[in-house]
């Protein structure tokens, strides 16, 4: 029974991984050949990265709407036509002419993109909560970290041997495969009995409780000042590194790899970490070292000590404290909301990606070539997060999740 269960877990683990890894694969293949496409399309630095700003705003804005029509309709609909539309935008992205429809078009991509990481993490609500939800959801984190550890270096690749239209020509192949393993290995897991009383109505009042929910909410804004934070270096450090500190293409995925590895390689550890202490203090330590970690780099760089050795060693270890800041907010702030589980996942995605964008937009503004205005947004989002942690679970009178006994 043990043997049965663990393989189930794996199941969906590998299966949720792969279908939430599409959208992101998106975005970090696409990483690397971001100079490469505003010297090809005659496009200023911010254009381009505008294109990538889009991708995130549209996959916020779109989980509104994935949310509740997969409390309606069931898990997998909403997930086949995200795929489907994800694919067509991709051939769009391959085709474009200028700057200007290549950010039309990922703004659709990401439309299509938000079903793969709104509806997933409401089939490991519907499947599991507490201890066993943060194994679960560290496990399809560690398949989800093939895009970020691998994708660059693809990305890399394929722009040495051809054009970066090539990318969205593999993500749309991609998306086809996504579609054929829903198909073929992922069961529903909202039966139509719990659909009953899903509606139009029931997802506007699922929202208006979420939003006078304050705990709910500093969960979520905890986790969205982490994500912001890689955000932060998402759309900045391939300028950073490979224009500011001259890497390679291929030398940057490796850069940027590198941090991957942390984030996702501490994040396997929340299942036994939150069985041992309980999730609420493993995230409050993790964040404080998360926050400790990328204030101390800022000062570090500050003070002009700024070497690329320096700024990939302390994000390494703040993106390892973050690995353990992210799965668990989420797994936290959706416990108590199992029976509007996708309507939930989406707000918290909503908020965390509209934060994102927020972010990359102001760390955009001070963009001066060098690594300071990237690393001072990374630093302001750990702060944040580390106040919101005292403020939210230093409240008295609210319950935390405890051990396991």
């Amino acid at each position: 029974m043990v043997f049965v269960m663990s393989s189930s877990l794996l199941r969906y683990a590998v299966v949720l991984g792969l279908l939430s890894a599409i959208g992101p694969f998106a975005i970090d293949m696409y990483l690397p050949a971001l100079p490469a496409i505003g010297q090809d399309l005659g496009a200023s630095t911010s254009a381009v990265q505008m294109s990538l700003m889009a991708f995130f705003i549209s996959v916020g804005l779109g989980q509104l709407i994935y949310g509740p029509v997969a409390d309606m309709v069931g898990r997998k609909p909403p997930l086949y036509f995200g795929l489907v539309l994800f694919a067509l935008a991709s051939i769009g992205c391959a085709l474009a002419p200028n700057v200007e429809m290549l950010i039309l078009f990922r703004f659709i991509q990401g439309l299509g993109a938000c079903a793969g990481m709104v509806v997933p993490r409401a089939i490991v609500r519907d499947l599991h909560t507490g201890n066993e939800a943060a194994k679960l959801m560290s496990m399809l984190m560690l398949v989800f970290s093939i895009s970020p550890i691998l994708a660059p270096l693809a990305g890399s690749a394929v722009t040495a041997f051809a054009s970066w239209r090539a990318i969205f020509w593999i993500v749309m192949v991609a998306a086809i495969l996504g579609l054929v393993l829903l198909a073929l290995a992922l069961d529903e897991t909202r039966p139509a009995e719990d659909r009953v009383e899903s509606g139009v109505g029931s997802a506007i009042a699922g929202y208006w409780q979420l939003l006078r929910d304050r705990h709910f909410l500093g969960l979520v804004f905890i986790g969205a000042f982490g994500i912001s934070s890689f955000f932060a270096y998402l759309a900045n450090s391939s300028f950073v590194l490979i224009d500011h500190y001259g890497l390679t293409p291929t030398q940057y995925s490796l850069a940027f790899s590198v941090n991957a590895v942390s984030f996702f390689g501490f994040s396997q550890l929340n299942g036994k970490l939150g069985a041992m202490f309980g999730l609420a203090k493993v995230m409050s330590i993790a964040v404080t070292g998360f926050a400790a970690s990328v204030v101390l780099l800022f000062l570090l760089v500050l003070a002009g000590v700024d070497g690329l050795a320096v700024i990939i060693g302390m994000l390494f270890i703040g993106n390892g404290f973050l690995g353990l800041v992210i799965p668990t907010s989420a797994v936290l702030a959706l416990d108590e909301h199992g029976e509007i589980a996708g309507t939930a996942s989406a707000l918290m995605g909503t908020l965390q990606m509209v934060t994102g964008a927020v972010v990359m937009a102001v760390v955009g503004l001070f963009l001066d070539g060098t690594a300071l205005p990237m690393i001072a947004g990374i630093a302001a989002c750990g702060v944040i997060a580390f106040t919101l942690t005292q403020v939210t679970l230093g409240r008295r009178g609210r319950p935390l999740a405890a051990p396991a006994e």
